[in-house]
């Protein structure tokens, strides 16, 4: 499910409590007992805002329908109204304890990526160049395992899909494995695994940015593009090189 939007919650909450609003009418002169509530918009006008607040009502206070509540003699949308009251209470108190306490969901840190990531592009992102930001740890990464296989007639994606090939090094063409070759299947599987991984994120994600320059990334979006990235990263750096001969 689609997480709410809090403040916008809130303020449809209050509108309508505006919206819905009540004025009492007195007894008239020489009568007793026909007093009443009337609503001070009209009545088409008080649905049409009823009809958006009781979809919020029910994701907020499921039972807001039958819930047993004190009920006013002679108020037109009593139920809604004291439904939107608590509501935004609850809401309100809510965003309050997450923006103090925090909603208690682990935060992804940046800076204890993998440091040829987020050494690479630190001065990007504090400048919001979120987009230009993950191409150049794209590169980083290139360059770097370059450097280590002592490769550079090819790159990206196939420079280290090849070099976690499963196939044994040939000249020229040396392996990165990761973890002890005791011929499991996890061991297999890592590297096939890291293989198909380091295509992945070349394709998905190198290969657009490259290709969409004028469309930005929004700051989350980029930071879990940067922490595929920094996964990839730390398994070429922790792999050991394996030559032929």
């Amino acid at each position: 499910m689609t997480p709410m939007n809090t403040e916008w919650a809130i303020g449809k909450l209050k509108a309508f409590l505006e919206t819905a609003s009540i004025t009492f009418i007195p007894d008239g002169p020489n009568s007793f007992g026909f007093w009443q509530y009337k609503l001070d918009k009209p009545k088409a006008e008080v649905q049409a805002a009823a009809q958006i607040i009781e979809l919020i009502l029910d994701r907020v206070l499921p039972g807001w329908r039958t819930a047993q509540w004190d009920k006013p003699d002679r108020q037109p949308y009593w139920r809604e109204r004291e439904a939107a009251n608590r509501a935004i209470a609850q809401l309100e108190a809510q965003q309050e304890l997450e923006e103090n306490l925090g909603s208690g969901a682990p935060q992804l840190d940046a800076a204890t990526m993998h440091p040829w990531v987020w050494g690479s592009v630190q001065g990007l992102w504090s400048s919001g160049h979120y987009r230009e930001a993950v191409g150049v740890a794209a590169k980083a990464i290139n360059a770097q395992a370059q450097a280590k296989l002592g490769r550079k007639d090819i790159s990206e994606a196939k420079l280290i899909g090849e070099a976690f090939s499963m196939k044994p090094p040939a000249s020229g063409s040396p392996r990165l494995r990761i973890g002890v070759e005791d011929g499991s299947d996890t061991y297999r599987n890592r590297n096939e695994g890291a293989a198909a991984f380091a295509r992945g994120v070349y394709s998905a994600i190198r290969n657009p940015i490259a290709h969409e320059i004028d469309d930005e990334l929004n700051e989350n979006e980029a930071l879990e593009q940067l922490a595929a990235f920094s996964i990839l990263a730390r398994w070429i750096d922790d792999a050991r090189v394996e030559t032929a001969g």
